[in-house]
């Protein structure tokens, strides 16, 4: 019996994440365009110029971080990124998409945000990129999750208040 052949793969492979997060519209979109509060879920260092055609940079450039040209922004609702070869990638044909989208959940106070992710080569050099891709959305959605629903609080400080010394006269 012969084994199958393999075809070569040539085409294009994506994926798709859904988070409902309990956050009006425009928190949502916040997290994603702003800095801090990307800094805040990711964990790295973030820089966003927040308008159509501006860049959108995640991580540091010569340590595994992302640079994309910002396509589509529309406020709340939609923000798509083109993300500029990376040196250290294989060769590719196509152009790597993410494309978020927000849609608010009517009287719940609350917005489903979708990641379609695109464009990645189906070439085995990219399965280990598609793949730290593809998990590495699931993981940081969940954190934009985390982050809107339980912000962080200001830590406590431990230590007792201290008393107040006694006064003269009325130390009994």
């Amino acid at each position: 019996m012969s084994s199958p052949r393999r075809m070569p793969r040539s085409g294009t492979r994506g994926y798709a994440h859904l988070v409902e997060i309990a956050a009006p519209p425009a928190r949502v979109w916040r997290a994603l365009t702003e800095p801090a509060l990307i800094r805040l879920w990711s964990g790295q260092e973030a820089e966003v110029d927040a308008r159509k055609g501006g860049v959108y940079r995640l991580g540091r450039p010569h340590a595994g971080g992302r640079e994309a040209h910002i396509d589509v922004f529309e406020a709340n609702r939609r923000l798509r990124l083109i993300y500029l070869p990376a040196r250290d990638a294989p060769p590719c044909d196509s152009a790597v998409v993410d494309d978020f989208l927000l849609d608010p959940r009517h009287g719940e106070g609350k917005t489903s945000l979708r990641l379609l992710g695109s464009g990645i080569s189906e070439s085995t050099e990219w399965d280990p990129i598609y793949l730290r891709l593809r998990v590495g959305w699931e993981r940081q959605m969940a954190r934009i999750k985390v982050a809107l629903e339980s912000p962080p609080t200001p830590k406590r400080d431990a230590r007792p208040p201290k008393k107040d010394p006694p006064l003269p006269g009325l130390d009994y």
